[in-house]
């Protein structure tokens, strides 16, 4: 375990100032992965926080991280690395001309050490002096033979590349990841992992993610956002907004100068919210984006209320005056 997370409090501490926000169960359970030595499976919906807690973990330990994108057919190249066949033939070209053939067997050894091999994000993680975040991302895209590569590294932190040997991890990353569940991974893989399941953020969440990330504003009315955000991820849309998309709609909202999301700009938040042409014509329906509006400014006073908050802006009060009368 990095030195840098001497318990809970610190790690939480530690990610809310990469302005990543976690729960106290789930910074529970990464703090016993790590030391544990335990990689982190992570499954949850596109766009629920999964890859940003990767690139939050490496802010929070002050180390660089190594990043694998997983797609369909991605094979052991693309994670361990290869082989310089080019620079390989020309050390033995210009060999050759020097060596007798006695050598020549020695001269084949050589060329099968690190100093020819370009390395993969494995590799490069295992041999990194300080722990660094080794990120697996979207590992459902890949298929179990490819899963299977990957049953040593997370078991024994080492991992076995023919003619180059077994590479020892010099010190064991903090490993991440990360599934959209679009595919059953396989018990084996589950098994040499702590296990995390992302739900999209509660308005409560959302709302300190807001804060959190762009500032507390307050002329702005992110109770509305984060009402809006539920809303669209219960309409069963193909595409569900992502935190990531729910921040940029409000920073879009603040630098128009807007406080509150009306009927009248569905057409020009749309493009921001909604992102396949099925989810923009059932979007475009006025009712739809009337009900919308409406059930966000509903979402958003049942959490005031619940929370027991007075509206802090005269916004927030129209906000709940708006929801009632819907």
């Amino acid at each position: 375990m990095p030195s840098v997370f001497t318990s809970m409090e610190h790690l939480r501490a530690r990610l809310r100032a990469a302005k990543y926000v976690v729960s106290e169960a789930h910074a529970e359970v990464i703090l016993d992965a790590l030391r544990s030595d335990l990689a982190l499976l992570v499954e949850g919906p596109p766009g629920s926080g999964k890859t940003e807690l990767a690139r939050a973990l490496t802010l929070a330990a002050g180390t660089q991280m190594e990043r694998l994108q997983c797609y369909e057919g991605i094979g052991q190249d693309d994670a361990l690395g290869s082989f310089d066949r080019a620079l390989q033939d020309q050390y033995l070209s210009i060999g050759a001309a020097h060596t007798d053939i006695k050598e020549w067997p020695r001269l084949r050894e050589q060329i099968y050490t690190l100093g020819f091999f370009s390395t993969g994000p494995f590799v490069r993680a295992l041999l990194s002096e300080n722990p660094c975040v080794l990120l697996i991302d979207e590992i459902d895209k890949t298929d179990p033979a490819f899963e299977a590569m990957t049953f040593q590294l997370l078991e024994e932190w080492r991992v076995t590349i023919p003619k180059l040997g077994t590479i020892e991890a010099r010190s064991v990353p903090i490993t991440v990841l990360s599934s959209n569940n679009k595919r059953r991974l396989s018990d084996p893989l589950r098994s040499r992992c702590a296990y995390l399941y992302f739900e999209y953020p509660t308005i409560e969440e959302e709302l300190e993610i807001l804060k959190l990330r762009l500032g507390t504003d307050p002329s702005s009315s992110y109770p509305q956002i984060a009402g809006l955000a539920k809303a669209l991820r219960s309409y069963r849309l193909l595409k569900p907004p992502s935190i990531r998309e729910i921040l940029k709609l409000a920073q879009v909202l603040r630098d128009r100068g807007c406080t509150r999301i009306t009927p009248d700009m569905r057409d020009t938040l749309l493009p921001f919210l909604v992102k396949t042409a099925e989810d923009r014509e059932k979007m475009l329906l006025t009712h739809n984006f009337n009900r919308l509006c409406a059930d966000a400014a509903k979402h958003a006073r049942e959490f005031l209320e619940t929370a027991d908050e007075s509206p802090s802006t005269v916004v927030e009060a129209e906000l709940m005056e708006e929801a009632a009368a819907a």
